[in-house]
């Protein structure tokens, strides 16, 4: 990067190229996406300005991009690896997301939610023979008053304890997500597995980058929740592991202090809260009980 000055005729061309610009979305009959446009144009226009940025390096950004395009099909959402890893995805999400009174907090929403995945009965097990350490989860859905939140749904997915989701493999195979629903008295529970830490997919263009950076790719352990409910806010959220060394380093920023949970581990023999048989092995258990904000929360 050059540090001589930029004179004032070359800065005046630059600036006037950004001017005519903004002016080409003058006629935009949609008042959000012309202010969208142009302050888009704005902070971009200001970058390569600032950074005095190359051809070689812009030519090297789109080639960039087209790669995380090429990489991107129904199962696998590199742009949305993209924005987390940059931090935009939490921003938006605090952004959208102002604090509402006792409300759970919100986090990354990830790439490998799956809509229409299995519906579980109330105490069931979403693990579907997954790799790991089975794991009782158990919680009570209110509103940010205390009332009950009956009926509500619960979407719920995680990896294994080889740090891969279902969609990961290539045989169609279903495991380790399912959707339940509250009972009349807000509560849920179910079977699932404990968390354990995993890479995010690092073997495309944001791995390259993430790598080009000096940054890991791994994630603190963690469970993925998306709760609805009519007249409240869709909450996406996560509950992490107290003590995972990864929690200050997550590679998409995700943790909170709020969704850091105990977990208890028990040994193999101990009972069970639902007397289900695990075969002599160790199991975990961990409560978390989720405050809805209303729809109409700021």
């Amino acid at each position: 990067m050059s540090d001589s000055p930029i004179s004032a005729e070359q800065s005046a061309r630059e600036l006037d190229l950004t001017n005519r610009v903004l002016r080409s979305f003058d006629g935009t009959h949609d008042p959000r996406l012309k202010y969208l446009m142009t302050e888009l144009v704005t902070s971009l226009h200001d970058y390569v300005r600032r950074v005095r940025l190359t051809e070689a390096e812009w030519n090297a950004a789109i080639a960039f991009l087209t790669r995380v395009g090429h990489m991107t099909n129904d199962r696998r959402q590199e742009f949305i690896l993209l924005s987390d890893v940059l931090g935009v995805s939490m921003q938006t999400i605090a952004v959208n997301n102002e604090a509402v009174g006792d409300a759970t907090e919100a986090t990354v929403f990830g790439p490998f939610f799956v809509a229409d995945a299995p519906e579980i009965p109330n105490g069931g097990d979403l693990a579907g023979e997954a790799p790991g350490e089975p794991a009782w989860v158990e919680g009570t859905v209110t509103d940010i008053d205390g009332r009950v939140v009956p009926g509500a749904r619960l979407e719920v997915w995680e990896a294994d304890e080889e740090g891969l989701y279902d969609v990961q493999h290539d045989d169609g195979r279903v495991y380790g997500r399912a959707h339940l629903f509250a009972d009349a008295e807000g509560r849920y529970r179910f079977w699932g597995l404990f968390p354990t830490p995993y890479p995010i997919p690092d073997d495309g263009p944001v791995g390259d980058l993430l790598r080009a950076a000096g940054r890991s790719p791994y994630r603190a352990s963690h469970l993925h929740f998306m709760v609805t409910a009519p007249g409240y806010r869709t909450l996406v959220t996560h509950i992490f592991v107290r003590g995972d060394e990864l929690l200050d380093h997550d590679s998409v920023f995700g943790v909170k202090e709020s969704l850091i949970h105990d977990w208890e581990h028990h040994a193999a023999g101990d009972a069970t809260p639902d007397g289900r048989d695990l075969d002599g092995r160790t199991w975990a258990s961990t409560r978390f009980d989720i405050v809805l904000a209303p729809v109409d929360a700021i």
